[in-house]
């Protein structure tokens, strides 16, 4: 990740419940990607003015996820994500998933999400503004 990258990261701590424990006893792939919703989601309520929050929804079109190493029932998850590249209707979204006791990698995401206007659920397209609140990184 560059510094540009890490200026723009957003971060949320969770911890491992239950519900998230598969028959293995450890944490259930469905679990990684609600927790890759879920901080994506924090980003945007944390960023977004409350109109451009009413006038946009997201939906994912592409989850990509590596699964590096379990999580367990009680561990703390530090999830960060930052957008990536932007085109004219997409965004792209990283996010990586670390147990807080040791900073062991658990997963790594990437996530194509597009815009979709609130009232018509129509695909909405990346405004100058969206980008302004969310810019993509630097390319070198």
């Amino acid at each position: 990740m560059s510094t540009a990258e890490a200026s723009a990261v957003h971060e949320i701590t969770i911890v491992v419940t239950p519900a998230d424990i598969d028959v293995m006893g450890h944490v259930n792939n469905v679990a990684y990607v609600r927790w890759v919703q879920e901080v994506a989601e924090a980003h945007w309520y944390a960023r977004a003015p409350r109109d451009m929050q009413e006038q946009l929804l997201w939906v994912v079109l592409r989850h990509e996820i590596d699964y590096k190493h379990e999580a367990h029932l009680g561990d703390s998850i530090r999830a960060c994500t930052w957008v990536g590249q932007a085109t004219r209707a997409r965004f792209e979204r990283f996010t990586e998933l670390r147990r807080v006791s040791d900073g062991k990698v658990l997963a790594r995401a990437r996530t194509v999400w597009c815009p979709i206007d609130a009232h018509t659920r129509r695909p909405a397209g990346v405004s100058a503004e969206l980008l302004q609140l969310f810019p993509p990184p630097a390319t070198e």
